[in-house]
């Protein structure tokens, strides 16, 4: 028995204690869709990575103001440029929102089934 994914893979970043993470994953294993887990933890995203989702959300929608990390950190108050952020987020993975997920060319950050669906209807 072949698993049914066509061409289709997806990169996810995230921890394995996030509860959308996990989620993430589910959905993807639920409909047997092989996917690349990146523990962020184990192995935090490099800014180039990063790079590629700020370009489509801007930095600012990468960070996880409700984190426990960003208020340990006391960044409430904090408003830096992209670069910063993304810096930032390389050295502090705890602080990204989760998960972030490529497929193809595509990129989503935090939950999003409806697009991740649509990456699938798309084998």
């Amino acid at each position: 028995m072949s698993t049914v994914t066509g061409a289709v893979e997806v990169q996810l970043f995230g921890t394995k204690k996030h509860a959308d993470t996990r989620a993430a994953l589910r959905f993807f294993s639920e409909r047997r869709i092989r996917t690349h887990f990146v523990d962020l933890l184990e192995r935090p995203a490099s800014p180039g990575e990063l790079q590629r989702f700020a370009q489509k959300f801007g930095a600012e929608a990468l960070v996880d103001r409700a984190s426990k990390r960003f208020v340990e950190l006391g960044l409430g108050p904090a408003r830096y440029g992209d670069a910063t952020w993304i810096s930032l987020l390389a050295d502090e993975p705890l602080l990204l929102r989760q998960p972030l997920a490529r497929c193809r060319q595509q990129v989503t950050v935090g939950m999003a089934p409806e697009v991740w669906a649509a990456w699938i209807s798309v084998r």
